[in-house]
């Protein structure tokens, strides 16, 4: 709606999965050399956990498009809040058993399993290198579920068997994994994104507003300030001050925003209960 007014090629603050919008703050980097480390030296398996808005999924996407073909087929797991034969038989479709029907659904474990391996051994023969991400891990309350993505790993175990399995979640996941030891001994790649600096904050906004074909920053430093303050360094909350910060400049006719700009946006967030 305002991208024209702004003289913007497309929305700066989108909260989609566009890799181009990753910025490399200083702990979002160190994620994704970790991952990266996991997947082209054949670890096994990682955890990545933060906050909700941290931006654990942009990580991943940046991490495919990096990779390219040398990784994949990517599976990514955005439900996980599923049975233990749920799961196997959504990863069975998505490695190798796209013809089963709904009516064939849940598969029987024994025929999961063995698609699962069926596919992971074609795949690795061919080179390819599968990546199973479960993102919100911490979701996970059936302990089945999480002892059975520990299971999966024992096919790893065999050279002709190659994957990477990834964990995204919060805080709660790392608890979770400590009462399951085996499992937590095997992951090998460990993050923690933290929040960004205040520096980080200014440089995440203009990174954007330059990758969507802005010219100049319509933020004075003051609003910058201000941004980092009340969204505390959350990625997903900056996008969501910004963004309305520009549809209300928009609609004012402003020609830059300031500080009380950005806090008129925050008490009207506030106002309607959006965190």
């Amino acid at each position: 709606m305002y991208s024209h007014y702004w003289s913007l090629e497309r929305p700066p603050f989108e909260n989609k999965l566009d890799p181009a919008f990753f910025f490399p703050s200083q702990t979002h980097q160190a994620a994704l050399w970790k991952l990266r480390y996991l997947i082209e030296n054949r670890k096994g398996a990682g955890v990545l956990v933060g906050p909700t808005g941290s931006g654990k999924t942009m990580v991943v996407h940046r991490l495919a498009d990096e990779l390219g073909i040398d990784a994949g087929p990517w599976v990514h797991v955005v439900f996980p809040q599923m049975s233990a034969d749920d799961l196997l038989s959504y990863l069975a479709i998505q490695l190798g058993a796209e013809s089963v029907s709904e009516k064939q659904l849940p598969l029987p474990r024994s025929v999961s399993l063995r698609v699962i391996e069926q596919a992971l051994v074609e795949l690795t023969r061919q080179g390819r290198h599968p990546v199973i991400v479960v993102d919100d891990a911490h979701l996970i309350d059936d302990p089945g579920t999480l002892q059975t993505l520990e299971l999966l790993l024992n096919f790893q175990r065999s050279p002709h068997c190659e994957f990477s399995l990834i964990l995204l979640g919060d805080r709660l996941l790392l608890s979770r994994l400590t009462r399951m030891p085996r499992f937590d001994e095997r992951l090998i790649a460990r993050s923690m994104l933290q929040s960004l600096t205040r520096d980080e904050v200014a440089r995440y906004i203009r990174f954007r507003l330059e990758v969507a074909g802005a010219r100049s920053s319509m933020f004075d430093g003051a609003s910058l300030d201000e941004i980092a303050l009340l969204s505390g360094g959350n990625p997903r909350r900056i996008n969501r001050l910004a963004d309305l910060a520009l549809l209300v400049g928009y609609a004012d006719n402003r020609m830059s925003l300031t500080a009380d700009d950005v806090t008129a946006v925050n008490e009207e967030l506030a106002t309607v209960g959006v965190d």
